[in-house]
């Protein structure tokens, strides 16, 4: 079986675009990858255009190791954030199509279940106004909907600091999400790397009386001297790695100890036998994995198969029940979640059990999808009152 070519297709949303790559077989195979770009959708598909004659045409798609290491050595340059997105959309097709050819779903190969259900946590739910009775209200629709955790960053546009006022309105949002979801529910807590770590200790204190699951990104992330301070000084277990496109570059962050919680996301780090052995690196290190999944249906589906595979997989993320819902319905065979228990359930289905539907994919054409998370507004996802 050979590689024939790829297509694309860009899912859009005011705030982001997803992109769907489709490699075709020469078998009449065709499997699909995914992954969101944040502003670099045109350079993605510019690089897999290159990339589809330099490395893809022709390739076998059984060959997964090989053709990741020939596009991400193949062209000299050190492999960034695009040409690992290339290289993620790309490796998971293959992984499909070998899952398809095979009759088997591709947890299976990957060496078989560890579980029979992921455990999901809600994002994008908190697109209404920033006041404590919103948010009580939009975290009640969370649990009814069967969700046991959910995220949430109620920092607005804190940068480095937070003055005293915001800090106390930082921490009625809290308050007001946990009396909403009673006190078994996990609750994330986001940072989006906004502040310094004086700040970031005092504040994840200062939430420490609501039990947050996790500190996500409390510094920026270029600095780990940083994050092991602030990782030196609170209880909460610090959870970060959404912007590292590279498992080698998690090495450093492994060796400080600085994390309880790594977050590779599977479109940007290379697909799922990277994030695979990213895992298993992590596992090693006692470290639990969280994938970063702000996708659609094909990624989430992509992230599972790790996650069925991953003794140490703690829970993966799900913005589509609520943050452009509508966008499901391009994917047949969707991942959902159960509302009965919060979690994904195992697919027997074979490769990763879902297929692009191209014509309602062209129902949301590519936009200047914009998310700027230092904008008043953000939080609602939407790009004009983010200006």
């Amino acid at each position: 079986m050979r590689i024939t070519g790829i297509s694309t297709h860009v899912v859009g949303t005011p705030w982001r675009n997803l992109t769907y790559v489709q490699v075709h077989t020469d078998e009449g195979i065709t499997g699909v990858g995914e992954t969101r770009m944040l502003g670099h959708t045109d350079a993605l598909i510019g690089y897999l255009r290159e990339a589809e004659v330099n490395h893809i045409l022709g390739s076998d798609p059984f060959a997964v190791e090989d053709l990741v290491r020939r596009m991400k050595y193949g062209d000299y340059g050190r492999a960034g954030e695009i040409v690992m997105s290339g290289i993620a959309v790309v490796e998971m097709a293959c992984w499909d199509i070998k899952g398809k050819a095979l009759g088997v779903p591709v947890w299976q190969l990957l060496g078989g279940k560890v579980t029979d259900k992921v455990k999901a946590y809600a994002n994008g739910w908190y697109t209404t106004e920033r006041t404590p009775e919103a948010y009580h209200k939009a975290a009640q629709g969370v649990v009814e909907r069967g969700y046991k955790a959910l995220k949430i960053d109620p920092f607005g546009t804190g940068h480095f600091e937070l003055d005293h006022q915001q800090t106390l309105y930082a921490v009625s949002l809290i308050e007001a999400v946990r009396d909403a979801i009673g006190p078994d529910a996990e609750l994330m807590l986001e940072m989006h790397g906004r502040f310094s770590p004086a700040t970031a200790v005092r504040l994840a204190k200062e939430m420490a009386p609501f039990k947050p699951a996790w500190l996500e990104e409390p510094v920026p992330p270029e600095n780990l001297k940083a994050l092991e301070k602030v990782a030196a000084k609170v209880d909460i277990p610090v959870a970060t790695g959404e912007r590292i496109h590279d498992r080698i570059e998690f090495r450093e962050l492994f060796d400080s100890q600085a994390v309880d919680i790594i977050q590779p996301d599977v479109g940007h780090i290379g697909g799922i036998w990277e994030t695979r052995k990213l895992a298993a690196t992590a596992e090693t290190h006692y470290m639990l994995v969280a994938p970063h999944n702000v996708g659609g249906s094909v990624l989430t589906a992509a992230s599972l198969q790790v996650g069925f595979t991953s003794p140490n997989f703690k829970i993966l993320e799900h913005f589509n029940d609520f943050a452009d819902a509508e966008i499901k319905k391009v994917v047949k065979g969707a991942p959902q979640v159960n509302p009965e228990d919060g979690c994904f359930h195992l697919s027997d289905a074979p490769g990763l059990g879902v297929e692009l539907d191209v014509d309602a994919a062209a129902e949301f054409p590519q936009q200047r999808a914009h998310f700027d998370l230092w904008a008043e507004g953000w939080e609602k996802r939407n790009p004009k009152d983010a200006q």
